[in-house]
């Protein structure tokens, strides 16, 4: 699960880099303050919130008293699976995820990596 953290908040990372210029090339230069509330708050990122709540799960996963089971760890990776399906007449994410994956090869590797990475866990 932490190799799948680790992969997940890269592709997050990334996709916040992606909205974040995005951002500044309308509405200009943001602070890294300002970045966080528009993060939180800004329909614009609104759409990057369900991939956060997934890591926020994992971490829970981790980090908690109770073992992990094996259906968990199935549910979690379908959910990320689902999530993480580029379709151009998809849901929010799904469309906004698939424009950034069209404009940026770096998201194009990181998707690879989390695919890989979770037909191995299955």
């Amino acid at each position: 699960m932490t190799d799948i953290r680790i992969k997940l908040l890269h592709l997050h990372k990334l996709l916040l880099d992606v909205e974040h210029n995005r951002y500044e090339q309308v509405r200009g230069q943001v602070s890294n303050g300002e970045l966080l509330q528009l993060v939180i708050n800004h329909d614009q990122f609104a759409w990057l919130h369900r991939l956060s709540e997934l890591i926020v799960q994992i971490d829970e996963l981790i980090y908690s008293d109770e073992p992990i089971t094996s259906e968990v760890i199935a549910a979690l990776i379908a959910d990320v699976q689902i999530l993480l399906t580029p379709d151009e007449a998809g849901n929010d994410f799904a469309v906004k995820y698939d424009m950034a994956l069209q404009r940026n090869p770096d998201m194009v590797l990181a998707h690879a990596e989390v695919v890989t990475l979770l037909a191995t866990e299955v």
